[in-house]
């Protein structure tokens, strides 16, 4: 084959030409979806680096002077008690037909807490009723007789007075009338005597319900329905002398055995603090009510009654308790500076100012201050109130209304 042919054969025809021109180049699309990639990428990460929470450590804002307290000069241990609680029973022996509570329940003075079978009491007052009704109609007859009586003796007179009648009729007459004031004197003494049995059966008819004697809250159920109940022990074990215990919560104390060798130290009205065995962290505010004048010969104690100024539905009776009597708080000589202490590193330069972000919810809050050094705290006179908590050494990237996540927390 010469050299012709060869170049015959290289060469590309018209059509061919048009068909490898009129294809468009694929590379600048995929370049195009490779950007569009990265941006989508950079966009999304940009989103959730501006609204990922900034880790921060926060601290309590206090009150200048609030830290210091009174010591302790004694410490002992006692018991939760009720000044006022009743094992609630009923005044006669009966068997259960309702039984109204349980355990933990709220009851108001004179709510029903169990009934029992009346039937022979209800009898027994429905007669007393029926007879003092009865003798109440006896009284109205009399009453009616009686009047008649008196206009009979009256004719009478007047007649005896024109010589018509002799003067035996008319002293019928008037002893009838005596006769009946006498008969109704002694119907109305016994219409009076059968009120009081009404009244008598009544309340029997009463004692078959047994009812709360005040406000408080059930604390044991001592007996179910078909029990006889008695506020006498009988039986030989088998009748239940108690429906129910209540204490009233509100009368709730601490009594305390204190070593005789130390209650010289303990004072009525002292300042104390109760903490509880359940809540070994919780701190109640108390005082002392008085000093039992008996001592305990076989433990050499003497017991101290100790109230609790604080009421929570977390402190019940028998509970074991440890009480700290308190020094009482020497006076102030100077009033404690207003506003709030934070530390010095809660602080910080932004915007030309110093300024403390406070934690609201999630939220941080740009406040700005005018602090005054006080050691390794500054005192806030105004824009952070004692109890709200700051963010210690505010990172750089946080700003007002940033969302924040608490790291850690200082006391």
């Amino acid at each position: 084959m010469d050299n012709g042919e060869l170049l015959k054969q290289l060469k590309i025809e018209r059509s061919q030409r048009e068909t490898v021109h009129s294809a468009p180049p694929r590379w600048p699309w995929v370049v195009g979806g490779v950007l569009l990639a990265l941006l989508a990428l950079g966009v999304g990460g940009w989103w959730v680096l501006a609204h990922r929470p900034v880790a921060v450590q926060t601290a309590t804002a206090t009150a200048p002077g609030g830290a210091e307290g009174a010591g302790a000069v004694l410490q002992a241990t006692g018991y939760v008690t009720a000044r006022r609680q009743a094992t609630v029973s009923a005044q006669i022996t009966g068997t259960l037909t309702d039984v109204l509570i349980e355990e933990g329940d709220h009851v108001r003075k004179g709510q029903v807490l169990a009934r029992l079978e009346d039937s022979a009491y209800r009898a027994n007052l429905e007669a007393a009723q029926a007879s003092a009704r009865a003798a109440q109609a006896q009284i109205g007859q009399l009453q009616a007789q009686l009047a008649q009586a008196r206009h009979d003796a009256a004719r009478q007179e007047a007649l005896v007075g024109r010589g018509l009648v002799a003067k035996q009729a008319a002293e019928q007459a008037r002893t009838q009338v005596d006769a009946l004031a006498a008969q109704l004197i002694a119907q109305r003494r016994q219409a009076e005597a059968a009120k009081a049995q009404a009244q008598v059966a009544q309340v029997n008819f009463d004692y078959t319900v047994v009812r709360a004697p005040f406000d408080g809250v059930v604390t044991d159920k001592a007996a179910q329905v078909g029990e006889i109940i008695s506020p006498l022990s009988a039986g030989g074990g088998f009748t239940r002398t108690g429906v129910g215990t209540i204490v009233d919560m509100d009368s709730l104390e601490v009594d305390v055995d204190v070593n005789e060798a130390y209650i010289g130290r303990v004072k009525p009205d002292m300042p104390a603090e109760a903490v509880l065995d359940a809540y070994p962290d919780w701190t109640i505010p108390a005082h002392v009510i008085a000093i039992v004048p008996a001592a305990d010969r076989g433990k050499a104690t003497v017991k101290v009654r100790v109230a609790l100024e604080k009421k929570d539905a977390r402190i019940v009776p028998d509970m074991g308790v440890r009480v700290s009597f308190l020094e009482a708080k020497p006076q102030a000589t100077a009033q404690a500076p207003r506003g709030a202490l934070v530390p010095a590193s809660a602080v910080v330069r932004r915007d030309g100012g110093e300024v403390v972000f406070v934690v609201q919810g999630d939220r941080a809050q740009q406040r700005r201050v005018q602090p005054t050094p006080m050691g390794e705290q500054r005192l806030l006179p105004e824009g952070v109130q004692p109890g709200e908590t700051v963010v210690v050494s505010p990172p750089a990237e946080l700003r007002d209304g940033a969302e924040v996540s608490v790291e850690d927390k200082r006391s």
